[in-house]
């Protein structure tokens, strides 16, 4: 199993363009919960943002606290790329289990099955402790078995469940409605809330 998903690791997927599940685009169903947020005050992080359509269409539609977090330099490179006037000290390099920051909602896209399964719980904690009180998690988890010996890890609502109710309160969980024709019924779409 290859547990060195280091820096090296993932930047040279980018320069070689084989994140096959970086969908070019921000995902329907996060795009749809998005639009549903009123609040464009909100502190949002996407962690292991990569290319990072999220951050830019959250940009976009005027949420201008939002930052990514990335190992890798070129994905966010190409963030600005895309959006020139994105506030450059919004996107760090580095590891996300070394931030040190607060934020009212983190979206979730790609980044846990991104993970090394066995860096799962430290994954609740670190959400839980980056959150405000009552903060959110949101975004989506891949809902089948995936790979065992390289990333995208996979997993089930069963074992997600198990993973994050102990320090969130689930305020939903089910399969998208809205996915992209590869992933019909392949993904969880979910809201978690911080519990004190």
């Amino acid at each position: 199993m290859n547990t060195k998903l280091d820096t090296d690791y993932w930047e040279n997927r980018y320069i070689e363009n084989t994140s096959k599940w970086d969908l070019g685009e921000v995902s329907p169903p996060i795009r749809s919960y998005i639009d549903m947020i009123e609040n464009k005050e909100l502190k949002i992080l996407i962690p292991g943002g990569g290319n990072s359509y999220e951050a830019e269409y959250l940009y976009h539609q005027g949420f201008k606290n939002t930052w990514v977090i990335d190992l890798a330099p070129t994905p966010l490179a190409n963030l600005l790329k895309r959006v020139p006037d994105f506030p450059p000290e919004q996107l760090i390099k580095g590891d996300f289990f070394n931030l040190n920051d607060s934020f009212d909602l983190i979206i979730e896209q790609t980044f846990f099955c991104a993970l090394h399964p066995k860096l799962r719980e430290n994954y609740v904690h670190k959400m839980h402790d980056l959150l405000h009180p009552n903060g959110k998690l949101a975004g989506l988890l891949f809902n089948v078995p995936l790979n065992i010996d390289k990333p995208p890890f996979g997993g089930s609502e069963e074992v997600y469940r198990s993973l994050f109710l102990p320090f969130f309160n689930i305020e939903e969980m089910s399969v998208t409605a809205n996915s992209i024709a590869s992933r019909k019924g392949r993904e969880l779409f979910f809201q978690f809330v911080k519990k004190a």
